[in-house]
């Protein structure tokens, strides 16, 4: 009888120790994110390891994530050609993406209604591949009127209640917190438009708890 109790708890010490290192091993594979977006995301003026795709796997890592974030942001780039690019950014081995697209359009005056489809077609997309997504919101200014700010600034959370994703509202915002572009003088490099190194360690610092909120839904 001491003979099969013994045997038991050491199979069941087997058993334990199995699961154990089974459930180590799942949570120490690496979780791969694709960063879909235009010079923002690219890190356009910066030495590389200042970027913003970068600056954010060294934050996630910091924070324990075993993460690899994936480049795919293309300078001038508009929603357009994200939505051009999504479906071979979107391989197999990409868990989740961020997306974030817009800018160019701003500064093309595009139609809101067509960013608005485009965007639409990305988050389609990555539904469709059963990849999670944070959609990072972009903000139009007020010399566009009225009309065309309301409809461009609205089409981000709409389509991501739309789509169930997660959203964060707007990628420069981090840079001036109080709505005061002044403020962001030393944060912004000399075109006036893209951060600097110490603006993206702003900006990976504002959205980066949505990111791991983004790699609790690849689990």
């Amino acid at each position: 009888m001491l003979s099969y109790t013994y045997g038991s708890l050491r199979r069941a010490c087997n058993i334990a120790a199995a699961i154990v290192i089974g459930a180590s091993a799942v949570q120490a594979e690496t979780v791969t994110i694709a960063a879909l977006g235009d010079s923002l995301t690219q890190g356009y003026g910066l030495i590389p390891e200042d970027g913003f795709v970068p600056q954010l796997e060294d934050w996630l890592i910091d924070h324990g994530v075993d993460v690899s974030v994936l480049n795919a942001g293309v300078s001038g780039d508009t929603t357009a050609g994200g939505l051009s690019r999504v479906a071979w950014t979107l391989t197999p081995d990409v868990d989740a993406m961020i997306v974030a697209l817009g800018g160019n359009d701003l500064l093309r005056g595009i139609p809101p209604e067509v960013s608005r489809a485009n965007i639409d077609g990305i988050l389609t997309a990555a539904e469709d591949a059963g990849v999670p997504v944070l959609l990072i919101g972009m903000e139009a200014p007020n010399n566009y009127g009225p009309d065309y700010k309301l409809a461009f600034d609205t089409l981000y959370p709409d389509l991501a209640a739309r789509h169930g994703v997660l959203f964060f509202p707007s990628f420069l915002s981090a840079l001036y917190p109080d709505g005061d572009l002044t403020a962001a003088r030393d944060l912004i490099q000399a075109d006036g438009f893209h951060p600097n190194a110490q603006g993206v360690e702003l900006i990976v610092d504002a959205v980066g708890p949505t990111v791991l909120q983004l790699i609790e839904q690849t689990q």
